[in-house]
Protein backbone atom coordinates (compact mmCIF):
# COMPACT_ATOMS: atom_id res chain seq x y z
CA UNK A 1 0.00 0.00 0.00
CA UNK A 2 1.54 3.32 -1.08
CA UNK A 3 1.24 6.63 0.75
CA UNK A 4 -1.05 7.87 -2.02
CA UNK A 5 -3.40 4.90 -1.77
CA UNK A 6 -3.52 5.25 2.03
CA UNK A 7 -4.32 8.94 1.67
CA UNK A 8 -7.10 8.16 -0.81
CA UNK A 9 -8.57 5.47 1.44
CA UNK A 10 -8.58 7.75 4.49
CA UNK A 11 -10.16 10.56 2.48
CA UNK A 12 -12.87 8.30 1.10
CA UNK A 13 -13.64 6.97 4.59
CA UNK A 14 -14.26 10.53 5.77
CA UNK A 15 -16.17 11.72 2.72
CA UNK A 16 -18.46 8.68 2.64
CA UNK A 17 -19.39 9.28 6.30
CA UNK A 18 -20.26 12.90 5.56
CA UNK A 19 -21.92 12.28 2.18
CA UNK A 20 -24.22 9.53 3.44
CA UNK A 21 -24.83 11.33 6.73
CA UNK A 22 -25.89 14.58 5.10
CA UNK A 23 -27.57 13.35 1.90
CA UNK A 24 -29.27 10.22 3.25
CA UNK A 25 -29.45 9.76 7.02
CA UNK A 26 -30.49 13.32 7.86
CA UNK A 27 -33.70 12.93 5.88
CA UNK A 28 -35.49 10.31 8.04
CA UNK A 29 -35.00 12.59 11.05
CA UNK A 30 -36.28 15.70 9.28
CA UNK A 31 -39.08 14.21 7.14
CA UNK A 32 -41.89 14.62 9.66
CA UNK A 33 -40.82 18.17 10.45
CA UNK A 34 -40.76 19.04 6.75
CA UNK A 35 -44.28 17.68 6.31
CA UNK A 36 -45.58 19.49 9.40
CA UNK A 37 -44.01 22.82 8.42
CA UNK A 38 -44.98 22.84 4.74
CA UNK A 39 -48.31 21.04 4.79
CA UNK A 40 -47.07 18.56 2.19
CA UNK A 41 -47.94 14.97 3.05
CA UNK A 42 -45.22 12.71 4.42
CA UNK A 43 -45.74 10.49 1.37
CA UNK A 44 -45.12 13.46 -0.96
CA UNK A 45 -42.06 14.58 0.99
CA UNK A 46 -40.63 11.07 0.94
CA UNK A 47 -41.47 10.70 -2.75
CA UNK A 48 -39.25 13.69 -3.59
CA UNK A 49 -36.38 12.11 -1.68
CA UNK A 50 -36.98 8.79 -3.41
CA UNK A 51 -37.16 10.44 -6.83
CA UNK A 52 -33.74 11.95 -6.27
CA UNK A 53 -32.31 8.59 -5.25
CA UNK A 54 -33.94 6.94 -8.27
CA UNK A 55 -32.41 9.47 -10.64
CA UNK A 56 -29.11 8.78 -8.92
CA UNK A 57 -29.53 5.10 -9.79
CA UNK A 58 -30.10 5.96 -13.45
CA UNK A 59 -27.23 8.45 -13.46
CA UNK A 60 -24.95 5.86 -11.89
CA UNK A 61 -24.42 4.03 -15.19
CA UNK A 62 -23.05 7.02 -17.20
CA UNK A 63 -21.25 8.33 -14.12
CA UNK A 64 -19.53 4.94 -13.77
CA UNK A 65 -18.44 5.05 -17.41
CA UNK A 66 -17.17 8.61 -16.98
CA UNK A 67 -15.24 7.58 -13.88
CA UNK A 68 -13.72 4.68 -15.82
CA UNK A 69 -12.43 7.12 -18.43
CA UNK A 70 -11.48 10.12 -16.29
CA UNK A 71 -10.81 8.64 -12.86
CA UNK A 72 -12.43 9.24 -9.47
CA UNK A 73 -11.00 12.67 -8.67
CA UNK A 74 -12.94 14.87 -11.13
CA UNK A 75 -16.14 12.82 -10.82
CA UNK A 76 -16.27 12.81 -7.03
CA UNK A 77 -15.18 16.43 -6.67
CA UNK A 78 -17.88 17.55 -9.10
CA UNK A 79 -20.39 15.37 -7.24
CA UNK A 80 -19.55 17.13 -3.96
CA UNK A 81 -19.97 20.58 -5.48
CA UNK A 82 -23.30 19.62 -7.03
CA UNK A 83 -24.49 18.08 -3.76
CA UNK A 84 -23.86 21.30 -1.85
CA UNK A 85 -25.80 23.33 -4.41
CA UNK A 86 -28.66 20.81 -4.36
CA UNK A 87 -28.98 20.87 -0.57
CA UNK A 88 -29.05 24.64 -0.60
CA UNK A 89 -31.91 24.32 -3.10
CA UNK A 90 -33.73 21.86 -0.82
CA UNK A 91 -33.37 24.25 2.12
CA UNK A 92 -34.70 27.25 0.22
CA UNK A 93 -37.40 25.55 -1.88
CA UNK A 94 -40.43 27.88 -1.96
CA UNK A 95 -42.78 25.20 -3.30
CA UNK A 96 -43.08 21.45 -3.60
CA UNK A 97 -42.03 21.59 -7.26
CA UNK A 98 -38.76 23.30 -6.33
CA UNK A 99 -38.29 20.85 -3.45
CA UNK A 100 -38.66 17.93 -5.88
CA UNK A 101 -36.33 19.52 -8.43
CA UNK A 102 -33.66 20.11 -5.77
CA UNK A 103 -33.80 16.46 -4.69
CA UNK A 104 -33.46 15.37 -8.33
CA UNK A 105 -30.26 17.40 -8.59
CA UNK A 106 -29.13 15.88 -5.29
CA UNK A 107 -29.74 12.43 -6.78
CA UNK A 108 -27.33 13.12 -9.64
CA UNK A 109 -24.79 14.28 -7.07
CA UNK A 110 -25.27 11.06 -5.07
CA UNK A 111 -24.21 9.06 -8.12
CA UNK A 112 -20.86 10.85 -7.91
CA UNK A 113 -20.22 10.64 -4.16
CA UNK A 114 -21.87 7.50 -2.75
CA UNK A 115 -20.48 3.97 -2.55
CA UNK A 116 -20.39 2.95 -6.26
CA UNK A 117 -17.72 5.49 -7.34
CA UNK A 118 -15.77 4.91 -4.13
CA UNK A 119 -15.90 1.14 -4.66
CA UNK A 120 -14.77 1.55 -8.26
CA UNK A 121 -11.89 3.78 -7.16
CA UNK A 122 -10.62 1.33 -4.55
CA UNK A 123 -11.11 -1.68 -6.83
CA UNK A 124 -9.08 0.04 -9.53
CA UNK A 125 -6.31 1.19 -7.20
CA UNK A 126 -6.06 -1.87 -4.93
CA UNK A 127 -6.80 -4.68 -7.41
CA UNK A 128 -6.44 -8.12 -5.73
CA UNK A 129 -6.04 -6.42 -2.32
CA UNK A 130 -9.38 -4.66 -2.62
CA UNK A 131 -11.26 -6.55 0.12
CA UNK A 132 -9.36 -5.10 3.10
CA UNK A 133 -9.65 -1.61 1.58
CA UNK A 134 -13.37 -1.99 0.87
CA UNK A 135 -13.94 -3.40 4.35
CA UNK A 136 -12.12 -0.43 5.90
CA UNK A 137 -14.19 2.00 3.85
CA UNK A 138 -17.51 0.44 4.76
CA UNK A 139 -16.51 0.09 8.43
CA UNK A 140 -15.86 3.81 8.59
CA UNK A 141 -18.93 4.78 6.58
CA UNK A 142 -21.06 2.69 8.92
CA UNK A 143 -20.75 5.57 11.38
CA UNK A 144 -22.61 7.93 9.04
CA UNK A 145 -25.96 7.30 10.70
CA UNK A 146 -24.39 7.06 14.16
CA UNK A 147 -22.98 10.57 13.78
CA UNK A 148 -25.49 12.36 11.60
CA UNK A 149 -28.88 11.06 12.79
CA UNK A 150 -28.34 12.32 16.37
CA UNK A 151 -26.55 15.44 15.09
CA UNK A 152 -29.49 16.25 12.84
CA UNK A 153 -31.95 15.65 15.67
CA UNK A 154 -29.90 17.94 17.93
CA UNK A 155 -29.76 20.70 15.31
CA UNK A 156 -33.51 20.36 14.74
CA UNK A 157 -34.19 21.19 18.40
CA UNK A 158 -32.66 24.65 17.85
CA UNK A 159 -33.20 25.31 14.13
CA UNK A 160 -35.98 24.75 11.61
CA UNK A 161 -35.48 22.10 8.95
CA UNK A 162 -34.38 24.61 6.32
CA UNK A 163 -31.65 25.97 8.58
CA UNK A 164 -30.56 22.45 9.47
CA UNK A 165 -30.05 21.58 5.81
CA UNK A 166 -28.03 24.77 5.27
CA UNK A 167 -25.74 23.84 8.17
CA UNK A 168 -25.37 20.32 6.80
CA UNK A 169 -24.61 21.69 3.30
CA UNK A 170 -21.83 23.82 4.80
CA UNK A 171 -20.37 20.75 6.53
CA UNK A 172 -20.52 18.80 3.26
CA UNK A 173 -18.77 21.61 1.39
CA UNK A 174 -16.04 22.13 3.97
CA UNK A 175 -15.09 18.45 4.16
CA UNK A 176 -15.81 16.60 0.94
CA UNK A 177 -14.87 19.11 -1.78
CA UNK A 178 -11.25 19.65 -0.66
CA UNK A 179 -10.83 15.99 0.33
CA UNK A 180 -11.88 14.70 -3.09
CA UNK A 181 -9.88 17.34 -4.94
CA UNK A 182 -6.68 16.82 -2.92
CA UNK A 183 -6.56 13.15 -1.93
CA UNK A 184 -7.79 11.32 -5.05
CA UNK A 185 -4.78 12.12 -7.22
CA UNK A 186 -3.48 8.60 -7.84
CA UNK A 187 -2.87 7.59 -11.46
CA UNK A 188 -5.86 5.96 -13.15
CA UNK A 189 -4.63 3.03 -15.26
CA UNK A 190 -5.48 3.64 -18.91
CA UNK A 191 -5.06 -0.05 -19.75
CA UNK A 192 -7.94 -0.98 -17.47
CA UNK A 193 -9.97 2.20 -17.97
CA UNK A 194 -9.44 3.38 -21.58
CA UNK A 195 -9.28 7.08 -22.27
CA UNK A 196 -11.78 8.69 -24.65
CA UNK A 197 -10.83 7.91 -28.23
CA UNK A 198 -8.86 4.80 -27.29
CA UNK A 199 -9.45 1.98 -29.75
CA UNK A 200 -9.33 -1.55 -28.41
CA UNK A 201 -7.55 -3.63 -31.09
CA UNK A 202 -9.58 -6.71 -30.18
CA UNK A 203 -12.83 -5.58 -28.49
CA UNK A 204 -15.08 -8.49 -29.46
CA UNK A 205 -14.01 -11.14 -26.92
CA UNK A 206 -14.59 -9.11 -23.75
CA UNK A 207 -17.75 -7.50 -25.17
CA UNK A 208 -19.22 -10.87 -26.08
CA UNK A 209 -18.20 -12.23 -22.67
CA UNK A 210 -19.85 -9.27 -20.93
CA UNK A 211 -23.08 -9.82 -22.87
CA UNK A 212 -23.13 -13.48 -21.85
CA UNK A 213 -22.61 -12.55 -18.20
CA UNK A 214 -25.34 -9.89 -18.30
CA UNK A 215 -27.79 -12.39 -19.80
CA UNK A 216 -26.78 -15.34 -17.65
CA UNK A 217 -29.14 -16.98 -15.19
CA UNK A 218 -26.73 -16.45 -12.30
CA UNK A 219 -26.30 -12.71 -12.98
CA UNK A 220 -30.04 -12.11 -13.34
CA UNK A 221 -31.04 -14.14 -10.27
CA UNK A 222 -28.36 -12.60 -8.05
CA UNK A 223 -29.22 -9.09 -9.25
CA UNK A 224 -32.91 -9.76 -8.50
CA UNK A 225 -32.08 -11.20 -5.07
CA UNK A 226 -29.88 -8.26 -4.14
CA UNK A 227 -32.48 -5.78 -5.43
CA UNK A 228 -35.25 -7.24 -3.26
CA UNK A 229 -32.99 -7.23 -0.22
CA UNK A 230 -31.84 -3.65 -0.87
CA UNK A 231 -35.46 -2.55 -1.10
CA UNK A 232 -36.35 -4.20 2.21
CA UNK A 233 -33.26 -3.10 4.14
CA UNK A 234 -33.44 0.54 3.06
CA UNK A 235 -37.20 0.83 3.46
CA UNK A 236 -36.51 -0.09 7.08
CA UNK A 237 -34.13 2.87 7.53
CA UNK A 238 -36.54 5.60 6.45
CA UNK A 239 -39.65 4.04 8.00
CA UNK A 240 -38.06 3.02 11.30
CA UNK A 241 -38.83 6.31 13.06
CA UNK A 242 -42.63 6.14 12.59
CA UNK A 243 -42.62 2.43 13.49
CA UNK A 244 -40.83 3.12 16.77
CA UNK A 245 -42.74 6.29 17.67
CA UNK A 246 -45.95 4.36 17.04
CA UNK A 247 -44.78 1.92 19.71
CA UNK A 248 -44.21 4.64 22.29
CA UNK A 249 -40.60 5.69 21.71
CA UNK A 250 -39.76 9.39 21.48
CA UNK A 251 -38.54 10.86 18.20
CA UNK A 252 -35.12 11.44 19.79
CA UNK A 253 -34.85 7.81 20.93
CA UNK A 254 -35.99 6.64 17.47
CA UNK A 255 -33.27 8.81 15.92
CA UNK A 256 -30.75 7.20 18.27
CA UNK A 257 -32.02 3.79 17.13
CA UNK A 258 -31.09 4.76 13.57
CA UNK A 259 -27.73 5.96 14.84
CA UNK A 260 -27.08 2.76 16.77
CA UNK A 261 -27.97 0.89 13.60
CA UNK A 262 -24.77 2.46 12.27
CA UNK A 263 -22.85 0.87 15.12
CA UNK A 264 -24.51 -2.39 14.10
CA UNK A 265 -23.29 -1.85 10.54
CA UNK A 266 -19.72 -1.60 11.77
CA UNK A 267 -20.11 -4.79 13.81
CA UNK A 268 -21.62 -6.58 10.81
CA UNK A 269 -18.75 -5.56 8.57
CA UNK A 270 -16.27 -6.88 11.11
CA UNK A 271 -18.11 -10.21 10.92
CA UNK A 272 -17.95 -10.29 7.12
CA UNK A 273 -14.33 -11.41 6.91
CA UNK A 274 -14.88 -14.59 8.95
CA UNK A 275 -18.03 -15.20 6.89
CA UNK A 276 -15.99 -14.93 3.68
CA UNK A 277 -13.65 -17.69 4.86
CA UNK A 278 -16.49 -20.15 5.47
CA UNK A 279 -18.97 -19.61 2.63
CA UNK A 280 -18.80 -19.20 -1.12
CA UNK A 281 -19.75 -15.85 -2.65
CA UNK A 282 -23.26 -17.02 -3.49
CA UNK A 283 -23.62 -18.87 -0.19
CA UNK A 284 -22.86 -15.80 1.90
CA UNK A 285 -25.09 -13.71 -0.34
CA UNK A 286 -28.05 -15.99 0.42
CA UNK A 287 -27.19 -16.07 4.14
CA UNK A 288 -26.99 -12.29 4.48
CA UNK A 289 -30.19 -11.68 2.52
CA UNK A 290 -32.09 -14.33 4.49
CA UNK A 291 -30.90 -12.95 7.84
CA UNK A 292 -32.03 -9.47 6.77
CA UNK A 293 -35.51 -10.75 5.97
CA UNK A 294 -35.82 -12.49 9.34
CA UNK A 295 -34.62 -9.47 11.33
CA UNK A 296 -36.98 -7.14 9.46
CA UNK A 297 -39.87 -9.52 10.15
CA UNK A 298 -38.94 -9.49 13.82
CA UNK A 299 -39.19 -5.69 13.88
CA UNK A 300 -42.69 -6.02 12.47
CA UNK A 301 -43.98 -8.46 15.08
CA UNK A 302 -42.09 -7.37 18.21
CA UNK A 303 -44.24 -4.94 20.27
CA UNK A 304 -41.51 -3.97 22.74
CA UNK A 305 -39.98 -3.16 25.12
CA UNK A 306 -37.97 -0.19 23.84
CA UNK A 307 -34.53 -1.73 24.47
CA UNK A 308 -35.51 -4.85 22.49
CA UNK A 309 -36.71 -2.78 19.53
CA UNK A 310 -33.49 -0.77 19.54
CA UNK A 311 -31.51 -4.01 19.77
CA UNK A 312 -33.26 -5.48 16.72
CA UNK A 313 -32.70 -2.19 14.87
CA UNK A 314 -28.98 -2.63 15.59
CA UNK A 315 -29.19 -6.22 14.29
CA UNK A 316 -30.77 -5.00 11.04
CA UNK A 317 -27.96 -2.45 10.84
CA UNK A 318 -25.39 -5.23 11.24
CA UNK A 319 -26.96 -7.20 8.41
CA UNK A 320 -27.12 -4.07 6.26
CA UNK A 321 -23.40 -3.63 6.93
CA UNK A 322 -22.63 -7.12 5.66
CA UNK A 323 -24.95 -6.57 2.70
CA UNK A 324 -22.92 -3.52 1.66
CA UNK A 325 -19.76 -5.64 1.51
CA UNK A 326 -21.55 -8.31 -0.52
CA UNK A 327 -22.64 -5.56 -2.91
CA UNK A 328 -19.08 -4.19 -3.08
CA UNK A 329 -17.39 -7.52 -3.83
CA UNK A 330 -19.82 -9.82 -5.62
CA UNK A 331 -19.16 -8.65 -9.20
CA UNK A 332 -15.36 -8.76 -8.90
CA UNK A 333 -15.39 -12.03 -6.97
CA UNK A 334 -17.60 -13.87 -9.46
CA UNK A 335 -16.64 -12.30 -12.79
CA UNK A 336 -13.19 -10.78 -12.17
CA UNK A 337 -11.83 -7.38 -11.15
CA UNK A 338 -11.00 -6.62 -14.78
CA UNK A 339 -14.74 -6.67 -15.58
CA UNK A 340 -15.77 -4.60 -12.56
CA UNK A 341 -16.02 -1.20 -14.27
CA UNK A 342 -18.02 -2.66 -17.16
CA UNK A 343 -20.43 -4.87 -15.18
CA UNK A 344 -20.86 -3.21 -11.80
CA UNK A 345 -22.86 -0.23 -13.05
CA UNK A 346 -25.41 -2.57 -14.63
CA UNK A 347 -25.52 -4.87 -11.59
CA UNK A 348 -25.93 -1.95 -9.18
CA UNK A 349 -28.49 0.05 -11.16
CA UNK A 350 -31.56 -1.96 -10.00
CA UNK A 351 -30.16 -2.13 -6.45
CA UNK A 352 -29.75 1.62 -6.34
CA UNK A 353 -33.18 2.04 -7.89
CA UNK A 354 -34.72 -0.18 -5.23
CA UNK A 355 -32.90 1.76 -2.52
CA UNK A 356 -34.25 4.96 -4.04
CA UNK A 357 -37.85 3.78 -4.28
CA UNK A 358 -37.88 2.06 -0.90
CA UNK A 359 -38.69 5.16 1.20
CA UNK A 360 -41.68 6.36 -0.84
CA UNK A 361 -43.05 2.90 -1.65
CA UNK A 362 -42.61 1.92 1.98
CA UNK A 363 -44.49 5.00 3.18
CA UNK A 364 -47.24 4.43 0.59
CA UNK A 365 -47.57 0.76 1.58
CA UNK A 366 -47.75 1.70 5.25
CA UNK A 367 -50.53 4.18 4.47
CA UNK A 368 -52.40 1.60 2.37
CA UNK A 369 -52.02 -1.08 5.03
CA UNK A 370 -52.80 1.34 7.82
CA UNK A 371 -49.91 -0.05 9.86
CA UNK A 372 -46.14 0.25 9.97
CA UNK A 373 -45.81 -3.17 11.66
CA UNK A 374 -47.61 -4.76 8.68
CA UNK A 375 -45.23 -2.92 6.36
CA UNK A 376 -42.25 -4.46 8.16
CA UNK A 377 -43.79 -7.93 7.91
CA UNK A 378 -44.15 -7.39 4.15
CA UNK A 379 -40.55 -6.18 3.92
CA UNK A 380 -39.42 -9.29 5.78
CA UNK A 381 -41.26 -11.42 3.21
CA UNK A 382 -39.49 -9.54 0.40
CA UNK A 383 -36.16 -10.35 2.02
CA UNK A 384 -37.16 -14.01 2.26
CA UNK A 385 -37.98 -14.08 -1.46
CA UNK A 386 -34.60 -12.52 -2.19
CA UNK A 387 -32.87 -15.27 -0.22
CA UNK A 388 -34.77 -17.90 -2.21
CA UNK A 389 -33.61 -16.33 -5.49
CA UNK A 390 -30.00 -16.27 -4.25
CA UNK A 391 -30.25 -19.97 -3.38
CA UNK A 392 -31.74 -20.68 -6.83
CA UNK A 393 -28.75 -18.91 -8.40
CA UNK A 394 -26.45 -21.52 -6.86
CA UNK A 395 -28.44 -24.45 -8.26
CA UNK A 396 -27.26 -24.13 -11.89
CA UNK A 397 -24.02 -22.13 -11.90
CA UNK A 398 -23.26 -20.17 -15.04
CA UNK A 399 -19.84 -19.62 -16.54
CA UNK A 400 -18.67 -16.02 -16.38
CA UNK A 401 -17.32 -16.43 -19.92
CA UNK A 402 -19.52 -18.82 -21.80
CA UNK A 403 -22.88 -18.58 -20.08
CA UNK A 404 -23.03 -22.37 -19.85
CA UNK A 405 -21.88 -24.80 -17.15
CA UNK A 406 -19.68 -23.12 -14.57
CA UNK A 407 -15.93 -23.42 -14.60
CA UNK A 408 -15.74 -24.41 -10.94
CA UNK A 409 -12.11 -23.42 -10.57
CA UNK A 410 -12.89 -19.84 -11.53
CA UNK A 411 -15.41 -19.31 -8.76
CA UNK A 412 -13.42 -21.33 -6.26
CA UNK A 413 -10.33 -19.27 -6.98
CA UNK A 414 -12.25 -16.06 -6.44
CA UNK A 415 -13.58 -17.34 -3.16
CA UNK A 416 -10.11 -18.48 -2.13
CA UNK A 417 -8.62 -15.06 -2.84
CA UNK A 418 -11.43 -13.39 -0.88
CA UNK A 419 -10.93 -15.80 2.00
CA UNK A 420 -7.17 -15.21 2.07
CA UNK A 421 -7.68 -11.45 2.03
CA UNK A 422 -10.29 -11.73 4.76
CA UNK A 423 -7.75 -13.36 7.01
CA UNK A 424 -5.21 -10.55 6.59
Amino acid sequence: MTAGSRRALIALCITEIVSYGVLYYAFPVLAEGIADDTGWSRTAVTAAFSAGNLLGAVAGVPVGRLLGRRGPRPVMTAGSILAVAALAGVAQAPSYGWFLAAWLVAGVAMAGVFYPPAFAALTGWYGPKRLPALTTLTLAAGFASTIFAPLTAGLATHLNWREVYLVLAAILAAITIPAHAWALRLPWRPDQHPAPGHIDPNPAPHRDGDRRVLGSRMFLLLAAAMTLSAFALYAVVVNLVPLLTGRGLSTTLAAWAIGLGGVGQVAGRLCYRPLATRLTVRGRTAAVIGAGGLATLLLGVLPGPAFALVGVAMLVGAIRGMFTLVEATIVADLWGAERFARLNGVFNAPLTGATALAPSIGAALAAAMGSYPLLFVALGAAGGLGAALAIAATAVPTSPVTGGAAVVGTVTAADTVASQLAGQ
